[in-house]
């Protein structure tokens, strides 16, 4: 056995009577710390996860209104200047980027051949004007040798009885009598052949001799041939068909020829701009026209537009494709669809000017809420 010294004894029993060492007061003192520390632990865990579980469940609750996407970009009615007849260009009277309003003159081209091919159309009218009343003027006039040859026929009538009763008593030759007989047949054959003239006078005439010159054939005719010429005439002034800012003016020069239907210059619309977005089709759950849209810009930051759901497409995007996707094969691979939907612009910023192709995204306000019965059935 070890043994004690008596100064080990000494020291000891010295220690004891000086109380604890600083040591030994700081464990005793971090017990309690400790003790709390571990009965806090599992509250705290738990509390934790509570805390986690709530917001994932009010995040979940409260995410499934707003649908968004930034594969949107802002549209425009946008228009291709022609016109329907060719010529030369005599006068352009926009720049590029003016603003133009609807009915505001474009540009000129030369009139002088139209107005020539009109007033001809307008002589070519009234020459049959003219010749539809010679026509029924004539037409009075063939009855009138009608009536001539009728009583002609008649007054031949009345011989030829006279010298039927008289050639058997021997009062006329017979030489007299064949004469009034041929006489009676030639007038008989003239009444015809002028009541046959008179009936394709009156046929010419359209069936009705009184008849006003608008109704004849030929004067509907000649009156298209003069709106015809007339409306090339109009149409070789060319405007504006909606308000908006004209683009790529310089392509057309006066003296240069356009053919008809050939492209002189854009027009892009200021008043039809729309956004159309293509949202996946997964997203389109609770989408109905009419429904609110926030829309930003990025050429904006900031700036806040406001439209309004107007039209979702019938088909997705890759429909309208010139080559649809072929589903049919074996190794076909689910892609999900994008549907196109139409967003109408209905104000923002007056000073900031939507262009056509700009990047948007755009938030639509479902007025969905979520319920806890979606997941819980």
């Amino acid at each position: 056995m070890d043994q004690v010294s008596p100064r080990d004894r000494s020291e000891a029993a010295a220690d004891t009577m000086a109380g604890p060492t600083p040591e030994s007061r700081r464990t005793t003192a971090a017990a309690p710390v400790r003790r709390r520390r571990v009965s806090l632990r599992l509250p705290l865990m738990l509390g934790g996860i509570v805390i986690v579980l709530g917001g994932s469940g009010y995040m979940w609750l409260t995410g499934g209104r707003y649908v968004s996407t930034d594969d949107a970009y802002v549209q425009a009615a946008e228009l291709n200047v022609t016109t329907d007849v060719s010529g030369l260009v005599s006068r352009v009277l926009v720049h590029e980027g003016d603003h133009v309003k609807t009915g505001q003159v474009l540009f000129h081209l030369g009139e002088h051949h139209f107005q020539i091919m009109l007033d001809g159309a307008k002589a070519k009218l009234a020459q049959i004007a003219l010749n539809y009343a010679a026509m029924q003027q004539d037409y009075l006039r063939m009855l009138r040798d009608v009536d001539t040859a009728k009583a002609q026929v008649d007054g031949d009538q009345a011989d030829f009885g006279r010298f039927s009763s008289l050639i058997h008593s021997g009062g006329v030759t017979r030489a007299e009598y064949d004469t009034a007989h041929y006489k009676l047949l030639a007038d008989q054959a003239r009444l015809g052949a002028l009541q046959e003239q008179a009936r394709t006078q009156l046929a010419r005439l359209g069936g009705v001799a009184d008849s006003s010159v608008e109704n004849f054939p030929d004067y509907k005719s000649a009156q298209a041939d003069v709106a015809e010429a007339q409306r090339q005439l109009d149409h070789t002034v060319v405007v504006a068909p909606f308000n908006g800012i004209v683009t790529n003016v310089e392509a057309v020069q006066r003296g240069q020829y356009l053919n008809a239907s050939a492209a002189a210059f854009g027009l892009v619309s200021t008043d039809d701009v729309f956004v159309t977005a293509q949202p996946k089709e997964t997203q389109l759950t609770h989408v109905r026209p009419g429904q609110p849209v926030t829309i930003t810009v990025d050429s904006y930051p900031g700036a806040k537009w406001n439209g309004v759901v107007e039209s979702i497409s019938p088909a997705s995007g890759s429909q309208f494709s010139l080559l649809p996707a072929e589903n049919s094969s074996g190794n076909w691979v689910k892609v999900v669809q994008r549907i196109p939907i139409r967003v109408k612009v209905t104000g923002g910023p007056a000073d900031l000017d939507l262009r056509a192709g700009m990047s948007v995204e755009v938030s639509i306000d479902t007025g969905h809420k979520r319920q806890l019965s979606d997941i819980i059935p």
